[in-house]
């Protein structure tokens, strides 16, 4: 059975934590989820970011989502993927030094890895884009570009996968996401 180390915190965007972990358990995975300075059972507070024809997305209270693992006990070395969601939690996540030393594990060994929206400012954090093309919402574009990763500009909808990474714009992609991420995982779902 494929085990999933899934990072979200406060903040997060509602249907990108919601949404991929329920996607991803339904397959089969194992799914922690996880936040630093929380404990299994300890919840997180999510936002609801919509598309309503403003220069940016606006933001909604959203559900509380239950951490099903503690942090603390997180073995990285135990997972075959990494999920980051987005929202404004990874403005912060990405402060904490072991949330980068996580990611950088993913990307030293190879292993799957998919961000979505803000989620990819940990990747940025973590130093692991240099040289590595992925998308993210529009306004994270300049991040990316920053920290030396190639910024894919496609629709919403849309996944881009580099190598053992998938990145999305935001939620109106998680079909594609998730269909690429399995991908990556090694797992076919045959109709």
């Amino acid at each position: 059975m494929k085990k999933v180390l899934f990072l979200t915190g406060d903040f997060t965007e509602d249907y990108e934590t919601m949404v991929p972990f329920q996607m991803l358990e339904m397959v089969g995975y194992t799914v922690h989820t996880v936040c630093p300075n929380k404990k299994k059972g300890d919840t997180v507070k999510t936002a609801i970011h919509d598309f309503e024809g403003d220069q940016t997305y606006t933001e909604k209270p959203g559900h509380n989502f239950a951490l099903n693992y503690s942090f603390d006990d997180v073995k990285v070395e135990e997972y075959d993927g990494l999920v980051i969601a987005g929202g404004r939690a990874p403005e912060y996540l990405r402060l904490n030094e072991k949330v980068l030393e996580i990611t950088k594990h993913f990307f030293t060994t190879n292993k799957p890895v998919a961000a979505i929206c803000h989620g990819i400012q940990i990747l940025t954090a973590a130093g692991v884009v240099k040289g590595r093309k992925l998308t993210a919402y529009p306004a994270v574009g300049p991040e990316v570009t920053l920290a030396g990763g190639e910024f894919q500009s496609i629709p919403v909808d849309g996944a881009f996968v580099d190598g053992n990474l998938v990145t999305s714009p935001a939620w109106p992609a998680h079909p594609s996401f998730i269909r690429e991420f399995l991908k990556i995982m090694g797992t076919k779902i045959e109709i």
